[in-house]
């Protein structure tokens, strides 16, 4: 039977640090499951640089909340054990658990060590700008608050290839190679050799950085029994280090853990490319797809519709694409800024939700708001989400013939009771569109599923019906029946 799976990014940037966060997500899991979203991406679980860390400043990845350190016990999200209990909640309902994890830098060190150096262009960090140099850097991490408890592996300036922090001169917006050391050529080529991002830059050629890296693994698999990972900044470490890291994990543990990987950037040729490097051990967001909804919502009736999935992951290779509208990362103030416009949103998620190919990921603060940061919630978005589960199935039919107005539908499956769906976009005027939704639809009466026409669509004898979109909006036309489940509990 068809399923159509659905992720939810369960965080945003700007959560409150106030330790209830895994309380939270262990609340909500029946209403997600209900909603018919079927896997969840959780934030870092383990310590960073503060309590304040939203999870990517990594200072230790054996404590999720367990020893006091960096000044607390539990992080941002709460402790250990409320994590492990909000894991166990998605599980009752059902739903797979996706870890983020961050294994590309280090930050927050223990201890200072004196390293040999040469300051490298933050524009090309394959051109040296100056002499070697010594410099002083929080390269050592003994985790003192943990004792050696789950692992007594200590880092040091070994395992690391770089920095952007020099103790002895304390000047920002340097970038030092360590000497004896080099950037790795299998990485991104933004900045000339994009292998360095922040902190101390992990050393992914070091045999004994790999080995404790999959010892770590292995141990947060059996420890909390995630279902899945997200990988973090994928485009910034060594290209077959997670082809080699990702079969070796799931030839060992006997289980096929699904992988995606944020390899941030809008060109559909890298992404492939990366694909292709890593033999699909995992699938990519689909950031082409975003940058399309980015630009689509800039350039209102300026912009071709018929061009929105032109140049993306889901176009190209469907079956390794997770489609997002935005993420913690675009949001407004953040280093990826590239926010969708709000008028847009809908028109997006009905993309990424109510067509076949790919893996759509809904954002939290898109389905829940953020008033305290002035972010509405998306309309209709958990509609969408219950229309994709219970009613997107079917042979689908593209009508992308207008600038301004497209559509498409799904034809059903006959196991899958009320499925079979019209949808149209407008990014310009209002309109009507024949479509052809299937002649065992003869007679049938759509209604639009929310309730802004309220005049049904009658099916003629060939299939066709007459399909109505307001402006600047998505329309979305279903059976009788299906208008009486789309209620949404949040």
């Amino acid at each position: 039977m068809a399923n159509n799976k659905t992720m939810m990014q369960y965080f945003e940037w700007y959560l409150p640090n106030d330790g209830f966060w895994w309380k939270r997500c262990a609340a909500k899991a029946p209403n997600l499951a209900a909603l018919g979203i079927t896997d969840i991406w959780l934030p870092p679980a383990y310590k960073g640089t503060s309590q304040d860390d939203v999870g990517y400043g990594v200072y230790d990845l054996y404590d999720l909340g367990e020893f006091d350190q960096k000044e607390t016990v539990r992080t941002k999200y709460g402790t250990k054990e409320e994590y492990l209990e909000a894991i166990q909640s998605f599980h009752t309902e059902g739903i797979r658990v996706f870890a983020d994890i961050v294994l590309n830098h280090r930050m927050g060190g223990d201890e200072l060590e004196d390293v040999q150096a040469v300051p490298v262009s933050p524009e090309d960090r394959n051109r040296q700008i100056g002499e070697e140099q010594t410099v002083r850097v929080w390269s050592k991490f003994t985790f003192p608050g943990r004792n050696g408890k789950h692992s007594g592996f200590i880092w040091d300036h070994t395992h690391f290839t770089g920095t952007d922090w020099d103790e002895l001169t304390k000047e920002e917006g340097k970038i030092y190679r360590f000497t004896g050391k080099s950037w790795d050529p299998d990485t991104d080529p933004e900045k000339g050799n994009f292998d360095y991002l922040m902190g101390m830059n992990v050393d992914m050629d070091n045999p004994v950085v790999t080995g404790e890296l999959k010892r770590w693994l292995e141990w947060y698999l059996r420890e909390t029994g995630v279902d899945g990972l997200r990988l973090d900044a994928v485009k910034h470490i060594s290209f077959p280090f997670y082809r080699e890291f990702l079969s070796e994990i799931r030839r060992e543990t006997h289980r096929d853990y699904p992988a995606v990987g944020e390899y941030w950037s809008g060109d559909i040729g890298r992404l492939l490319y990366y694909l292709d490097s890593v033999e699909n051990e995992m699938s990519l967001f689909d950031v082409a797809l975003h940058y399309n909804f980015f630009h689509a919502a800039e350039a209102g009736s300026d912009y071709d519709m018929q061009q929105i999935l032109k140049g993306t992951l889901v176009s190209e290779r469907p079956e390794r694409a997770v489609t997002f509208v935005d993420n913690h990362d675009t949001q407004l103030g953040q280093s990826l800024q590239s926010f969708v416009d709000d008028w847009f949103k809908p028109l997006a998620y009905a993309v990424i939700l109510l067509r076949e190919g790919g893996l759509p990921c809904v954002f939290y603060t898109d389905y829940y708001g953020n008033p305290a940061y002035n972010r509405p919630l998306v309309p209709n978005l958990g509609k969408l989400v219950k229309l994709r589960h219970s009613y997107a199935y079917g042979e689908q039919e593209d009508y992308f013939d207008d600038p301004h107005i497209v559509g498409w539908v799904r034809k059903g499956l006959q196991e899958k009771p009320g499925s079979g769906i019209a949808v149209l976009l407008s990014n310009a005027e209002s309109g009507t569109k024949r479509m052809n939704i299937g002649a065992g639809f003869s007679g049938t009466s759509f209604y639009d599923a929310f309730g802004v026409f309220q005049d049904p669509v009658i099916i003629d004898e060939e299939g066709y019906g007459d399909f109505s979109v307001e402006e600047r909006s998505v329309s979305v036309w279903v059976q009788e029946d299906a208008l009486e489940d789309l209620t949404v509990n949040e």
